[in-house]
């Protein structure tokens, strides 16, 4: 409701102005409509006002009242009235221009413009009795005024200036006009030998000129001078009257300076151009506004053309200097707003070390307000060691100019107004303007980050004892191996050989079960060394580094192959390569056992008569689920197939689903030494399966550098 309010305060303004201005154009209208109607009755006391001044001429009653209507309309939002206020607007500047041309055109004695209409509507006689028309400095009134109301109509944000501008010259002309009946001074209302302005006119004009600058201040209030408003227009009054009751316009050049470095008050940094050109326009009115002396008529037009030059002189210097400082405006706000926005704590301090600007993040951080800080010394924000020692680094500087921290980033110490001293870092940067050095800190609080610090250095020191622990685990590991290679192994050797002695010894007075029992103990006594040997080497694998370079896998593939010529030609069996094998970064010898291992299965759990094994390549793969996956191997066979539920239980070492017809000859640990020889390559493997179609085992190998010899 409090900001409801503010709105409603700051509104009211603009709403005197709206209203002031639809009252001076009901005014006009009013009094167009009245000398109209007296125009149409033949009433002559309504048309000149006073027996012998001059009369409102009926084209210029015409003009107050499409004026008035253009004026109040042009202050309403509906489009209609927008459009009411264009069409009557610019019929008024048409025929004000219309009377200009003809002035300057045909001559003072032709009123073709004012007859025009009128003749349709008022008898002749009663014209002629009349006479006179529109006057030259009225048809320039209405036209620069109706003008200046259409480009506000369409141009809105660059035309408030040039109306306002534009009401000055307008209320100066009637004034002058006004004026010039008050002291009995023709030159005032009439101009040259042309016609002149009614009293009632120069009365309209005022009315209209006050109600074009209340309409230019309804549009942007924020523009307008910060000066008394009445000052330009005092200052545009007094020298048009100099310019008209001195001779050859004495020291009006002087007169108009004022008005043109008023504009220094002004928002539009362009309102320096327009003075200067209504100053221009002032000028030439004073000159065509008086009959010339033949000697010293060369003398005055040169004195103009100083004064108009020297005046646009000003108005480009005051422009200049009005763009700089709208410029360096603008960068103060924009470093302001950066400086209040800023998530760094930015503090200022002079060469004493005095606090000369303290931003929102400063105050968060140390918990001082600015009316607490500024004026103090800087060293307020500092624990010791800092505290004592800044004014000496301080009047180090003056003294030398030598720059320790300066233009660098330090980590120091800060201090927050309830005496905690924290980490902050500091960067420092001098600013000179003119004999005045300014130093500009950047303080970032870092207690975070070093607290993270401490946290890494915890967590280092952690991981390096895990590190000594796990070397000790491994290490204790070789020892339990050589322990199992040597100790565990010799009782089976023992069991194996004396067992073979009492068959070789003792079989012919052994019973048949007898007989049974030994070899079974022989067989067992065989697996177990082999699922020890198995177990070893499992352990060996993960931590031996890999020899890796680069290897051509169709030649590794060939030469299992070779290897298992005699099987092969047991089972029946044939391995194919589909399509060409790429070269890779690998340890040979390793995927060579991966291939061993995963042919090997493909053919003893096949129940096929004719095994088939299938081994490629692809560049993209797309499986079943979705999966993308790119330089994949495979392993392909026509087999009795995997159930989905068995996928993952076949990688599990000493786990098998069923016995191949040479059961004995495997522990079940070939396809877990294949998974971690494929994980040390940072690769994955995965199988794809359909019960009674066959299996097909997909794997990666990952990136690896040739010659990289590390674990993985």
């Amino acid at each position: 409701m409090q900001d409801q309010g503010n709105v409603d305060l700051q509104d009211q303004p603009r709403r005197h102005y709206r209203a002031f201005a639809i009252a001076v154009g009901c005014l006009m209208f009013l009094l167009g409509l009245t000398a109209l109607a007296g125009w149409l009755l033949q009433v002559e006391i309504v048309i000149s006002l006073v027996p012998g001044f001059p009369s409102m001429a009926f084209n210029t009653a015409l003009c107050f009242v499409l004026s008035g209507v253009g004026l109040a309309a042009s202050t309403l939002a509906a489009r209609r009235f927008r459009v009411t206020a264009t069409i009557t607007a610019g019929l008024a500047a048409a025929i004000a221009a219309a009377r200009l041309v003809e002035i300057v055109t045909i001559g003072r004695t032709f009123h073709n413009v004012d007859v025009l209409i009128t003749r349709f509507l008022v008898p002749p006689d009663f014209i002629a009795k009349i006479g006179g028309g529109m006057g030259p400095n009225t048809a320039l009134v209405f036209l620069i005024a109706n003008l200046s109301l259409l480009l506000s109509l369409h141009m809105e944000k660059k035309s408030q200036v040039v109306q306002e501008l534009t009401s000055y010259v307008v209320v100066t002309l009637g004034m002058i006009a006004l004026a010039g009946y008050v002291t009995d001074a023709e030159q005032g209302y009439r101009w040259g030998p042309y016609a002149a302005m009614a009293l009632h006119t120069a009365i309209g004009i005022v009315i209209f000129g006050s109600g074009l600058l209340a309409r230019s201040w309804w549009m942007q209030p924020a523009n307008r001078a910060q000066i008394p408003l009445w000052i330009p227009a005092a200052v545009c009054f007094t020298g048009l009257l100099v310019d008209l009751y001195t001779p050859l316009g004495v020291a009006n050049g002087i007169l108009y300076v004022p008005l043109v470095l008023t504009a220094l008050w002004f928002g539009n940094r362009n309102a320096p151009l327009f003075f200067a050109f209504a100053c221009t326009v002032l000028l030439m009115l004073g000159f065509f506004a008086v009959r010339h002396n033949e000697a010293a008529f060369w003398q005055e037009i040169a004195n103009r053309t100083i004064t108009a030059a020297t005046l646009w002189l000003i108005a480009l210097l005051v422009y200049y200097f009005m763009r700089n400082t709208h410029h360096l405006e603008g960068e103060r706000v924009r470093f302001g707003a950066l400086v209040r926005g800023t998530p760094d704590a930015v503090v200022v301090i002079d060469e004493r070390g005095t606090i000369k600007n303290f931003n929102p993040a400063a105050e968060s951080m140390f918990g001082y307000s600015p009316q607490e800080t500024i004026g103090r010394n800087i060293k307020m924000l500092m624990p010791e060691p800092y505290h004592s020692e800044h004014d000496g680094y301080l009047a180090h500087y003056r003294q030398t100019g030598e720059e320790r921290i300066i233009g660098t980033t330090r980590m120091v110490s800060g201090r927050r107004k309830n005496g905690i001293v924290f980490p902050i870092d500091v960067s420092i940067s001098a600013v000179v303007t003119g004999q005045t050095k300014t130093f500009v800190g950047i303080v970032r609080d870092i207690s975070e980050r070093v607290r993270q610090e401490e946290r890494m250095k915890t967590t280092l020191s952690q991981l390096e004892a895990y590190t000594a622990e796990l070397e000790r685990s491994n290490h204790d590991l070789d020892e339990f191996a050589y322990i199992a290679s040597h100790d565990l192994k010799e009782p089976l050797r023992g069991l194996h050989n004396h067992s073979r002695f009492l068959l070789e010894d003792y079989e012919d007075k052994l019973d048949e079960d007898g007989v049974r029992r030994l070899n079974r103990l022989v067989r067992l006594s065989q697996r177990m060394e082999k699922l020890v040997n198995d177990l070893l080497y499992f352990s060996r694998l993960g931590r031996q580094q890999l020899a890796v370079k680069r290897t051509d896998i169709g030649l590794v593939v060939k030469d299992v192959v070779a290897t298992m010529e005699l099987l092969l030609e047991e089972r029946h069996a044939k391995v194919i390569i589909d399509g060409r094998l790429p070269e890779v970064v690998c340890d040979a010898p390793r995927l060579t056992e991966v291939f061993r291992n995963l042919i090997t299965n493909a053919i003893k759990y096949n129940d096929k008569p004719a095994p088939l094994v299938s081994i490629g390549y692809l560049d993209r793969f797309v499986g079943k689920d979705g999966t993308v996956a790119r330089n994949v191997f495979f392993v392909k066979d026509n087999g009795k197939g995997i159930p989905q539920e068995f996928h993952e239980d076949i990688f599990r070492i000493f786990k098998r689903l069923e016995k191949s017809q040479d059961s004995d000859d495997g522990t079940g640990a070939g396809l877990t030494f294949v998974r971690k020889i494929i994980a040390r390559h940072n690769g994955d493997i995965w199988l794809e399966s359909e019960v009674g179609t066959g299996t097909t085992f997909y794997f990666t190998l990952g990136k690896k550098r040739e010659g990289q010899n590390a674990a993985a």
